[in-house]
């Protein structure tokens, strides 16, 4: 039973690192922050979130040049 319950909480946060080494949890935390901060607001799809988020990045000159 308790080896049961480690595996489990090693497993919980490879995934939490995993997440957030790759960024996936940008939308996550995006959510949480707008509905905290602006309740009323409507809340975008993920997509919607991708598509901001990269647009925003192409318009920051610090970002670099993105060839692709």
């Amino acid at each position: 039973m308790r080896s049961s319950v480690l595996l489990r909480r090693a497993i919980r946060g490879v995934r939490w690192y995993v997440r957030e080494l790759t960024d996936e949890s940008a939308y996550d935390r995006y959510v949480a922050h707008l509905r905290k901060t602006h309740p009323d607001a409507q809340v975008p799809s993920r997509r919607e979130f991708e598509r901001m988020r990269t647009d925003r990045q192409e318009e920051d000159p610090r970002q670099g040049f993105r060839c692709c």
